[in-house]
């Protein structure tokens, strides 16, 4: 595990780059992980699905996944992979600050 200071916080994340504790987590936390995973700029659409992703944790104890992110988040499958490309649910999850989805169908 690894702490990092992100907007001004000390933020601790697991071997694979995922927060460890999701209260942790603001939009200025998310800005800085969607930079780092290539995304420059968040939309609406990105908090879109972000938003949807935390309440699923929150209420599961795991993001959803892929089918149910598109199925119910009301972001279609074509347009999450152009919010978050090359693997959308798991970098979603990551800028959402949860943790790694457990399965991704």
């Amino acid at each position: 595990m690894a702490t990092r200071e992100i907007a001004g916080k000390q933020i601790e994340f697991d071997d694979e780059g995922y927060m460890t504790d999701h209260t942790q987590w603001t939009k200025e936390v998310a800005v800085v992980l969607a930079a780092e995973d290539g995304i420059s700029e968040l939309t609406e659409r990105h908090f879109a699905v972000i938003d949807f992703m935390r309440k699923e944790f929150e209420a599961n104890g795991t993001g959803p996944s892929i089918r149910k992110l598109t199925k119910q988040s009301g972001v279609p499958t074509k347009e999450l992979y152009q919010l978050f490309p090359g693997g959308p649910a798991k970098k979603a999850a990551r800028i959402a600050g949860i943790t790694k989805p457990q399965g991704c169908i």
